[in-house]
């Protein structure tokens, strides 16, 4: 159960250093100002919430007039770990250039391959970031810095951060590099370290819980569209034609339900959080033969990680990639086998297009929101470690950036509500049936 404590944001000590930031806490003077730490934001603001949460509320991220570093004291580091998503190099600039420009900070350290670059076994060198090294990478897709997936032992990255004097880590993944995150609050908290800890969110699969979007998600969904345009050109092309689009998404179906809204051509939305059956009567198969019988062509997409209860002789073989995740059986491929196989046995002529571009959505370079998005979170993250704030995330929430105690953040993974309002609007776009079990 949750409780107001869980909300509150740990601090490295006093901040007693005033901020080099010429911003005013006079408010209608005409000068911007800073936030006050007892700005929050409601976690909750329906009428009908657990009268239990209405107390609880997020720190309002920002930049406070009083911080904990001296500017010419600190080292940074900066880690970017788990898969590629459109705007990471945005954050990381943005961080460097916040430091750099508005506190002074000109020791910024770039940790090379994720966990790896702070464990010396690799022998991945750390890269000197300044503005000029990173002008101009928020135009590339990937990591400047690279990434990997795999845990280090938290203990010898604790060791590597006090070996280059890091003071300010800031770390950008998704659910598991913010457990890794934590791992290496809590080996710096028992050594009484004064190293802050900022996690910025980044997952394609917007899955990080208290938090309402992650960066990268809106390019995703922009290149999702184009793949689901192509299959549905492909669909109308021809008779009995079927456009089949497989999206990332393992343990949540965002990106393939946001990209059904977006697209607004598909008559199939798959993700993990619905179940759905195959065979008999009201199942996926019978659902598609009545949408070719009756308009002759149909879209189909389908998040990585639904329908994996069908897939049971590649569950039965499952393994596991460096980060621990199990590796998901293709649902692309089977119900492309599957749905040709239905067919061809029912006499039934189709003509079937699979189009997969997962790589594509995440290793291209960031639209103009996510940009924006990316580098509004980097600043934040750059004022809260400044201000001595640690062992959080940068969040966003009711239209407005917070601060989010990492325990918070990682205590359950965000999924589509099969009860709520973004898989209603789905239900009413694609005209699917609302159960296929």
């Amino acid at each position: 159960m949750l409780k107001k404590e869980d909300f509150r944001i740990k601090s490295l000590g006093r901040p007693s250093v005033v901020s080099p930031i010429k911003f005013s806490t006079i408010r209608g003077d005409g000068i911007v100002n800073f936030i006050e730490d007892n700005v929050t934001i409601p976690y909750c603001i329906k009428s009908d919430c657990d009268p239990s949460t209405r107390d609880f509320a997020f720190e309002c991220a920002g930049p406070r007039k009083m911080i904990f570093f001296k500017p010419k004291e600190v080292t940074a580091g900066i880690m970017t770990c788990g898969g590629l998503c459109p705007g990471l190099n945005d954050a990381i600039r943005s961080i460097v250039m916040q430091l750099f420009y508005k506190y002074g900070v000109t020791k910024i350290l770039g940790v090379q391959f994720g966990q790896k670059g702070l464990n010396p076994e690799f022998k991945h060198k750390l890269l000197k970031l300044t503005p000029d090294v990173v002008k101009d990478i928020h135009i590339q897709g990937g990591s400047i810095l690279g990434t990997s997936r795999g845990r280090v032992d938290p203990e010898i990255m604790v060791d590597s951060l006090k070996r280059h004097g890091i003071n300010a880590l800031f770390c950008l993944g998704g659910d598991g590099t913010q457990k890794g995150l934590h791992e290496i609050y809590r080996v710096i908290k028992r050594r009484k370290l004064k190293i802050a800890t900022i996690g910025i969110p980044k997952t394609i699969d917007n899955d990080i819980s208290y938090n309402y979007r992650t960066f990268g998600v809106d390019t995703a969904i922009t290149v999702a569209r184009a793949a689901v345009r192509c299959a549905h050109s492909e669909a109308v092309s021809a008779y009995n034609a079927i456009g089949l689009v497989k999206v990332m998404g393992r343990r949540s179906g965002f990106i393939a339900a946001l990209t059904t809204l977006a697209a607004n051509d598909v008559n199939f939305c798959l993700i993990p959080e619905v179940p759905f059956k195959l065979q008999g009567e009201g199942g996926l198969l019978d659902a598609l033969e009545k949408r070719l019988d009756r308009r002759h062509h149909c879209v189909i997409v389908a998040a990585e990680g639904a329908g994996q209860d069908l897939l049971k002789d590649e569950a039965a073989a499952a393994t596991y990639d460096a980060s621990g995740n199990i590796r998901l059986g293709d649902i692309g491929f089977f119900l492309k086998n599957t749905i040709i196989e239905n067919f061809k046995e029912r006499a039934i002529h189709i003509d079937l297009k699979y189009i997969d571009p997962s790589y594509m959505i995440r290793s291209v370079p960031a639209n103009a929101n996510d940009s924006m998005f990316a580098a509004e979170l980097g600043r934040l993250a750059a004022n809260a470690a400044m201000a001595g704030k640690t062992d959080m995330m940068i969040g966003y929430w009711q239209s407005y950036f917070t601060h989010v105690p990492l325990p918070l953040a990682i205590s359950k993974r965000k999924q589509v509500d099969p009860e709520g309002a973004l898989w209603r609007e789905v239900l009413s776009t694609t005209g699917q049936p609302v159960l296929m079990i």
